[in-house]
């Protein structure tokens, strides 16, 4: 079982790379973000692998790092997600960003992934809600546990509705407002909230 390769990238294609290592080429199927932070041909990569052993082949796919790569097996509990939508849901979407869309229950947001409808967007966000946590994403998933407890009802959902109202997207409404909650305390209002999370969105 092959959990990591480090070597040359030989060969890129549109959703594919070899990296050459030591003499041998290993073909890893890839998310787009991914194969652009590779740094071209010739350069030096080190990739998470998942290993899948088929009946008649095993399938590398690549990562660029570990909650990149689990976020690939989570999304593979969704009914109606395989391999090749996974990666292209992390094609469009860094594991903070997918995160902050479950937890914003943000549709709109995934389903700009190639192959993904809106119910099978919503079928993601639904499912994955209470599992995110999970996942080791760094500061992304900061927002999960907040979350939760927050812009679901009251000034909170009032704040991330007047935000999306005022044309920002759910998500980035949802993580603004989260922050602004986690800043200013359980008393803010949702004046306060607003005023807060349009500071954030604006750095």
């Amino acid at each position: 079982m092959i959990g990591k390769l480090t070597g040359i990238v030989d060969t890129l294609d549109d959703d594919l790379v070899v990296i050459d290592v030591a003499g041998v080429g290993y073909l890893l199927s890839c998310s787009a973000r991914t194969l652009r932070g590779l740094g071209g041909i010739g350069a030096r990569a080190s990739l998470m692998v998942e290993t899948f052993v088929r009946d008649d082949r095993i399938v590398l796919y690549g990562f660029s790092d570990k909650g990149e790569r689990d976020c690939f097996r989570l999304l593979q509990t969704v009914q109606g997600v395989g391999s090749r939508v996974a990666l292209a849901i992390l094609s469009v979407m860094s594991p903070n960003e997918l995160t902050q869309a479950v937890m914003a229950q943000d549709k709109v947001a995934v389903s700009r992934a190639n192959g993904v409808g809106p119910r099978l967007a919503q079928r993601v966000v639904t499912e994955l809600k209470d599992r995110m946590g999970e996942v080791g994403l760094g500061p992304g998933a900061a927002l999960a546990p907040g979350a939760a407890a927050s812009p679901a009802d009251g000034a909170d959902a009032e704040a991330v509705s007047a935000l999306v109202n005022l044309g920002y997207g759910r998500s980035e409404a949802f993580g603004a407002v989260v922050a602004a909650r986690r800043d200013l305390g359980e008393d803010a209002d949702v004046a306060r909230l607003i005023r807060a999370g349009l500071k954030g969105l604006a750095r």
